[in-house]
């Protein structure tokens, strides 16, 4: 039996070059192992006899679309319905209805979730706000989702999801109220889907036609960039962000030593982000 051809190091270092100035996103020296179980896959959909073989092609052509998909295969896609339940009770408690009375001259809403990947974290938000009805009737709510990846994204679009998926953060009462089986995948409510529009957005380019934004989810999404991107990251940020509006980061994360325009406000054990120059509510 022939014997595997193993990535060389010019190899992982055209592709960690790649991914960074794409993306930002960095891949550290040691992890060709990740890069051959996240290439090989692809490889195998173009036709290639390994990932060897694709890092090939791509070193000896111009950028093309293929590049494009291996940096979108280089990213983590990792999300699950309702992960972490505290930051789920920290948005129903007291978030939500502190952004509902801010709100409530306007009556409009305006969510982003970046780094969305198959759309679990945007219809666990749309779901959470169905439930707050009837105190949201009448109100123009837009959740935007967006990641780039094409691939993901048109994942979340469908609003299909594997068993695993489903088993993963969903509440089986939710599961009973806005999925339909549909033989080995679970549907989710057409009216839950309309909530939410998936868009692709790199994060470190232009955030194009975003609309000010009253609570923003970058939820384990800064871990990946480095210092400089993170606070280029959270500039954009602090400019998009409504004055009273909320940043959420995942657990892991902070603004601490990246940017002066946040300061972190606990609910029950939750952290989230706010303008320091925020008023009260």
């Amino acid at each position: 039996m022939r014997e595997r051809e193993a990535i060389s190091s010019a190899d992982f270092n055209y592709i960690r070059d790649l991914v960074r100035d794409q993306s930002a996103l960095t891949l550290e020296s040691g992890k060709e192992y990740l890069l051959e179980s996240r290439l090989d896959p692809l490889a195998r959909t173009e036709v290639f006899p390994s990932c060897v073989h694709l890092v090939r092609r791509l070193r000896s052509s111009p950028f093309t679309d293929l590049h494009r998909r291996v940096v979108e295969a280089m990213t983590n896609n990792e999300t699950t319905f309702f992960r972490d339940p505290r930051v789920f009770a920290m948005l129903a408690n007291s978030v939500l209805p502190a952004l509902i009375a801010a709100r409530s001259a306007e009556r409009s809403l305006n969510i982003w979730c970046a780094g969305c990947s198959t759309g679990q974290e945007p219809y666990s938000v749309a779901m959470l706000l169905r439930e707050h009805r009837p105190s949201l009737d009448g109100w123009n709510i837009r959740i935007v989702a967006s990641d780039i990846s094409r691939d993901v994204l048109a994942r979340g679009r469908a609003g299909r999801y594997s068993t695993i998926e489903i088993n993963r953060g969903l509440p089986a009462s939710r599961l009973v109220k806005y999925f339909a089986q549909d033989g080995a995948v679970w549907e989710l409510a057409p009216d839950i889907r309309r909530m939410v529009e998936f868009r692709e957005i790199n994060l470190i380019q232009s955030w194009q036609n975003l609309p000010a934004v009253h609570l923003m989810f970058m939820r384990n999404v800064l871990i990946y960039f480095d210092v400089a991107a993170k606070k280029s990251i959270l500039e954009k940020a602090e400019q998009l962000l409504d004055p009273r509006g909320y940043l959420l980061l995942g657990g892991a994360e902070t603004t601490t030593n990246l940017s002066d325009a946040f300061e972190p406000v606990s609910f029950g054990g939750a952290v989230c982000f706010r303008s320091r120059t925020s008023q009260p509510i």
